[in-house]
């Protein structure tokens, strides 16, 4: 899917419109230091993605929860599926769309990010600075504001992305290979195939109730910070064999030399003064580490404090048992020379 931006073709590979740049090593690791020289936004101060630290995330109980409306119902027109040399993307019909969130998002397309065979990241989220194989964007945009992607893209919060983090399981998994089965028919840049519609619900992680919330940018150029982030905390699971397909299969060339479209991902950027609200407690716990070091801290001094009352109670308890004692003995003591003392006597007047 693409439009036209003056006389530059623009295509939405990530979770952008991306105007097309003009080598795909710019994509990724390599080059990225370079993007605001030419696309100012991409150096702004709200930019994707991020690293999320869950020690410093904001619970929000009030946040609603996110509903994927008809995402288990696609229709029955085919989708296309397309390599635009930065990624495979796939078209989204409009009858998928989002609740829960400000406005309605209408679903536009999605798109996936890896890495390369042999390393374990290619994800663009990380969580706690751990990063998965890959990641799965899917794109909507506000549609009661603006009548387009292309539109909705360079306003605030005109964009809704999805992010599902993908780790390696031990089996395929059937959704994705509705993806990943079509591959090979577009191997290189700009080829397109046709793939059925399937249940895109199953895409996503089996519980959605668990997720992040932020303020965030286009991941790719023109990096427009447009973005309304939900990245799920639960992760979706694919097989190795799944995994080695979408690293190994996909060029980001036209033709010969042909250049492998691999490491499509962008590095985590600065969180800066962004609050990341979450749906759910970290491990059932309400307080930060910081919050649970003072915690720890106010325990131990509470435990010395017991400890130290219980010693000088059993002290007290101690001294007063051994004055009873002692003025039992003397009790006694004073019996037993009286008893003596009135016994001589007795002798001595007999």
């Amino acid at each position: 899917m693409g439009v036209t931006t003056g006389h530059m073709k623009a295509f939405y590979p990530s979770s952008l419109p991306l105007i097309q740049l003009p080598c795909p090593q710019t994509i990724g690791p390599h080059g990225q230091d370079h993007w605001p020289a030419s696309y100012p936004e991409c150096g702004s101060n709200a930019q994707s993605p991020i690293d999320i630290q869950t020690d410093s995330v904001t619970f929000d109980p009030e946040l609603p929860a996110l509903q994927p409306y008809g995402y288990d119902q696609p229709g029955t027109e085919p989708l296309d599926l397309h390599n635009n040399g930065h990624t495979v993307q796939l078209s989204l019909p409009p009858t998928l769309y989002l609740g829960g969130l400000p406005r309605k998002y209408v679903a536009a397309q999605l798109h996936l990010h890896w890495g390369q065979k042999g390393t374990p990241v290619g994800s663009e989220h990380q969580i706690n600075s751990e990063a998965t194989a890959a990641e799965l964007h899917i794109v909507h945009y506000d549609s009661d504001s603006y009548s387009n992607l292309s539109e909705a893209a360079q306003k605030p919060q005109g964009l809704a992305v999805l992010g599902i983090l993908i780790e390696m399981g031990e089996t395929e998994n059937p959704a994705y290979e509705h993806i990943l089965s079509h591959l090979h028919e577009i191997r290189h840049k700009d080829q397109k195939t046709s793939v059925p519609p399937f249940n895109m619900r199953e895409l996503l992680p089996p519980q959605l109730e668990q997720f992040f919330r932020y303020n965030g940018s286009l991941t790719t150029p023109p990096c427009y910070q447009s973005v309304l982030w939900t990245v799920f905390n639960l992760k979706a699971q694919i097989s190795m064999e799944q995994l080695e397909k979408l690293q190994e299969t996909l060029f980001s060339t036209e033709g010969e030399p042909s250049e492998p479209l691999v490491q499509n991902y962008r590095a985590p950027q600065p969180l800066n003064q962004r609050i990341i609200f979450t749906s759910f407690t970290q491990e059932g716990s309400l307080y930060t580490t910081g919050e649970m070091l003072s915690l720890g801290v106010g325990i131990l001094v509470g435990c010395l404090c017991l400890l130290l009352a219980v010693y000088l109670i059993a002290r007290k308890i101690r001294t007063e048992v051994t004055s009873i004692n002692y003025t039992s003995r003397k009790k006694r003591l004073g019996n037993r020379k009286s008893v003596v003392f009135t016994s001589a006597r007795a002798a001595t007047e007999a």
